[in-house]
């Protein structure tokens, strides 16, 4: 999946691995749900969060790779409605 993702007033495209589901299932109530989850890296500095501190060991506090990752369940409308 493609898409603009935005951090802080920052808009960069985004690309995410999407998994989808073999089928819709339908819930107890008699509607049909279906999910994807879907994932990304991104630098964060890219958006602007460039805060950072030195560890006395040498190594910085916070990596710039940040792992973003959605699961999203969603209702199918009844047809009709």
């Amino acid at each position: 999946m493609t898409g603009e993702l935005t951090i802080r007033g920052v808009t960069k495209p985004a690309v995410l691995t999407a998994t989808l589901p073999k089928a819709p299932i339908k819930d107890p109530w008699g509607l049909q749900r279906t999910a994807v989850s879907a994932s990304t890296k991104i630098n964060r500095q890219d958006f602007g969060v460039a805060w950072n501190q030195k560890l006395d060991s040498g190594g910085v506090v916070v990596g710039d790779e940040v792992n973003v990752s959605l699961d999203v369940e969603m209702i199918i409308p009844p047809q009709g409605k």
